[in-house]
């Protein structure tokens, strides 16, 4: 992404911030596994937004209206024995020419640094709560100023949260953003139809997994956006279920949740499919009774409508079509009232999508459902889960179904990005029969 999207990302910080503040973003620390194996590292979702920065053992220091600079970044010096360990590490210079920083200093020069700026410093932003051994270093900072106030010395009398207002500002996004996850999705949409080609009875649920892993990484893709969850039969009933371990069975219905992360932007697809490539008819007719309710919720996403809207839509299809199914008794009105469709319908509408697959930012403002906005990103995940009872007919047990789909809000209504996905019963049942693995 361009350097101007982060410089541009700052100073709208900036313009919030109030007189006489600093915002100080800490770097997300390695994670690490039996002491000396590394995961995959993930930057801090707030710190790459307002950086762009990759590295681990970071800071970023945002001081508005400081003359020598504004934006500081204090990362690792460039110590070739350290990246024969780390692999290559950008370094101080890059810091400034690469990444926009107006100055950059070495990490290990915070606690001289730090203190001094936080002197002039009324109101102090800092996402606090996330990474306790940087809570406790900026703790030690305001005690150390306190320590010396009659030497004029001033700690900051009031600390805000910053998280609040960058997950305010992440929530609508620019035409980069929408670029990126454009990009995310077509990624997952290749896995899915892979996936869906691959499959037939008596594999295990992990290997659609590794289809999919596979077909990511052929593509660019060095990270999924969340655990891949490939659920058959009764497993697709079970929410977030992510073991994949189990048969799939002929006759028997897999649901796939799963999505890439490019460039630090995901997505997050759903759809649920036969195992052995036809689906059965009261698994075509649940199926369709989703796809009616997520195409209904889909039509209420534009802007001036409320976020529960698409879902009350959603509610009205899945409550009369399980009425007409004999799986609701009673009248449709009344049975919403009461909520009884949460027996087969348990999960909100979605969620904001974008650096993280659950995205930050309120879905109620002051009690009251949020107004869609143009560039606002969201899921739309209707599902039905149907589980064995003695007062339910043995035809609909552990059919459990989900249609997930990534929605922009648009100046004219919506664009779904994941559309170029099949997810009608005749399009799932053509691209199955072309068995191309």
């Amino acid at each position: 992404m361009n350097i101007n999207e982060y410089k541009n990302r700052r100073q709208e910080l900036m313009d919030i911030l109030s007189e006489g503040s600093m915002a100080i973003l800490p770097a997300a620390p390695m994670q690490l596994r039996n002491c000396d194996v590394h995961y995959p590292y993930r930057q801090d979702s707030n710190f790459y937004y307002l950086t762009g920065f990759p590295e681990p053992q970071a800071l970023a220091v945002i001081v508005p209206q400081r003359e020598q600079g504004q934006y500081l970044l204090f990362c690792r010096e460039k110590n070739q024995n350290k990246e024969a360990l780390d692999g290559n590490i950008i370094g101080l210079e890059d810091a400034c020419e690469i990444y926009g920083a107006d100055d950059a200093f070495p990490i290990t020069d915070i606690d001289d640094i730090i203190p001094g700026l936080m002197e002039s410093c009324r109101c102090l932003y800092y996402p606090m709560g996330y990474y306790e051994e940087f809570d406790d270093k900026i703790i030690e900072w305001i005690n150390q100023l306190r320590e010396h106030v009659r030497s004029g010395k001033v700690a900051p009398f009031e600390m805000v949260s910053v998280d609040h207002i960058l997950h305010e500002m992440r929530l609508q996004k620019t035409d980069a953003e929408i670029q990126a996850l454009r990009a995310a999705a077509d990624v997952s949409i290749l896995a899915h139809k892979r996936a869906m080609q691959f499959c037939r009875p008596d594999l295990y649920e992990y290997e659609l997994e590794a289809e999919i892993t596979y077909e990511l990484l052929r593509n660019g893709c060095r990270a999924e956006a969340f655990p891949t969850s490939v659920a058959g039969g009764k497993n697709a009933c079970i929410l977030h279920y992510t073991e994949n371990k189990d048969i799939l069975n002929n006759g028997d219905l897999v649901l796939i949740d799963a999505g890439a992360e490019i460039n630090h932007y995901a997505s997050d697809i759903s759809r649920t499919f036969p195992v052995n490539g036809h689906f059965s008819k009261p698994q075509k007719t649940l199926y369709e009774l989703v796809l009616k309710a997520q195409r209904a919720a889909i039509g209420k996403i534009y802007p001036g409508n409320q976020w529960n809207d698409p879902y009350n839509a959603a509610i009205v299809v899945i409550t009369e079509g399980l009425k007409d199914l004999g799986l609701l008794v009673g009248k449709v009105d009344i049975l919403i009232e009461e909520e009884a469709y949460k027996r087969f319908y348990t999960d909100h509408i979605g969620h904001w999508l974008g650096m993280d697959v659950h995205d930050p930012g309120n879905y109620k403002i002051d009690d009251v459902w949020r107004y869609l906005e143009p560039g606002m990103v969201m899921t739309v995940e209707p599902g039905l889960y149907i589980p064995a009872a003695e007062d339910i007919s043995e035809e609909w047990w552990n059919i459990g179904i989900r249609i997930e789909d990534n929605v922009l809000i648009t100046v004219g209504g919506h664009e779904v990005l994941t559309s170029e996905l099949p997810k009608t019963v005749i399009e799932i049942e053509a691209l199955m029969a072309r068995k191309a693995f």
